[in-house]
């Protein structure tokens, strides 16, 4: 990796990775200002803020913004994360300065016209009511919140129809005042780039940031419970999960590895034995979210109103089960997983520049991959036992939407597991 790293005297952190093997260049400004930092009144504001940035600056309109980048042949996008906003382009190497430029404009002099805000309102309720009505959307929400209750990261990415409604310019502008600050931004790049010259771009267009800001965030406490709405639809769409591991907790990567063989593949224990033994689902995996100060480690899968009564007892068997023996070629395989993947997102200027970004906020430094890699080797059976023992043993959180009759009782599900 040839990385480096110049922070500017506003606080703002200027990243690269450069890839001389390719023509193009992904860069953009990653903001430590997410769904965590929002109070309850304003829940959603992150998000509404996104799309505000793109409906007009002070010298440019929102045609005007996405014609410009349409003109060179880019892309412009966004997104919002529970801990992260992201502003992000993928130009030819020659316009790097164009799209710093976009960047820098709307995250510095958008207008927020309250005319822009009332339409891009009713786009977010629309999205909104758009999750609402897909089921394994929605029940990430119900899960989150259970398992977060009271607080900001159990609180929905999109915010709610009547908050979203109730926000006004002032309301956007002041969150983007109190977060939108050079300490906590970094503006990162990778690809066909030079490091100098994306430094002296960044000194001339982020000239208005302020150096500090006055964010507030939550402690992540993790409570876990039980979620079911009866829904008339075809499946039972359901989630099991338990308090999961952080970015710098010394078992993050053991419970990547234990994600990936319990229901990561094809291959998983849970693929192969709910799926392919036994035909009770078109989808069953597991996954391990991580937050700076904690995480989830969840299974979801969607079932038929009669399998649902089979699949449970099911999961909980193949939860329990890993807490007791795991095999050599099991773990061999799913470290060759991981270290796969790893490998290859090393091929995409776009994943290469948001993960430099996301280390550099997690650890403060980036991390080669030759350090990913010895992390994911050092992993063996005892510590995948061990950290499944570790995890499954937290109070669980259990969420169910659809036809609810032969779903077990929560305390059923919790002995399960005892």
């Amino acid at each position: 990796m040839s990385i480096r790293i110049t922070t500017l005297p506003n606080g703002l952190t200027v990243a690269t990775d450069q890839m001389e093997s390719v023509e193009t260049a992904s860069l953009g400004v990653w903001v430590n200002a997410g769904t965590r930092h929002e109070t309850p009144d304003v829940n959603g504001v992150s998000h509404l803020l996104e799309h505000m940035a793109f409906k007009g600056t002070e010298r440019r309109s929102a045609r005007a913004i996405a014609e410009e980048m349409d003109n060179v042949g880019g892309h412009l996008n966004a997104y919002t994360s529970r801990e992260n906003t992201a502003y992000y382009a993928k130009v030819l190497k020659e316009d790097v300065p164009l799209a710093v430029d976009l960047i820098a404009d709307i995250l510095q002099h958008s207008t927020l016209d309250p005319e822009e805000l009332a339409r891009e309102q009713q786009v977010v309720v629309q999205e909104i009511g758009q999750t609402v009505d897909t089921p394994d959307d929605i029940i990430f929400d119900h899960f989150q919140a259970i398992a977060y209750p009271g607080q900001a990261l159990g609180r929905p990415v999109l915010g709610t129809v009547d908050l979203v409604k109730g926000m006004t310019r002032d309301v956007l502008a002041g969150y983007m005042g109190e977060n939108y600050s050079g300490q906590r931004m970094i503006l990162a790049g990778a690809g066909r780039l030079d490091h100098d010259a994306l430094v002296e771009l960044a000194a001339a267009h982020f000239t208005e940031l302020p150096r500090e800001g006055i964010a507030v965030e939550e402690p992540a406490l993790y409570h876990g419970g039980d979620f079911r709405e009866e829904r008339d639809l075809e499946q039972v769409h359901v989630m099991l999960g338990f308090n999961g591991i952080g970015y710098q907790d010394p078992d993050y990567y053991v419970a990547s590895v234990l994600s990936t063989l319990l229901g990561g593949g094809a291959s998983s224990r849970l693929f192969q034995e709910v799926r392919e033994k036994r035909g009770l689902v078109y989808t069953i995996y597991s996954y391990a979210s991580s937050y700076q100060d904690g995480g989830l480690f969840a299974v979801y899968a969607g079932t038929g109103e009669d399998e649902v009564e089979e699949l449970i007892p099911l999961v909980c068997d193949e939860i329990m089960k890993v807490t007791t023996a795991v095999t050599p070629e099991e773990v061999h395989r799913a470290r060759a997983q991981l270290k796969a993947s790893v490998l290859m997102s090393l091929e995409s200027t776009s994943t290469r520049c948001e993960q430099l970004a996301r280390q550099l906020f997690i650890y403060g430094h980036p991390v080669t991959t030759d350090e990913l890699v010895a992390h994911i080797e050092k992993v063996d059976e005892a510590a995948v036992i061990r950290v499944a023992q570790r995890l499954f043993t937290s109070p669980p959180t259990f969420a169910a939407l659809g036809p609810l009759d032969k779903v077990e009782r929560f305390d059923t599900i919790v002995g399960r597991l005892g």
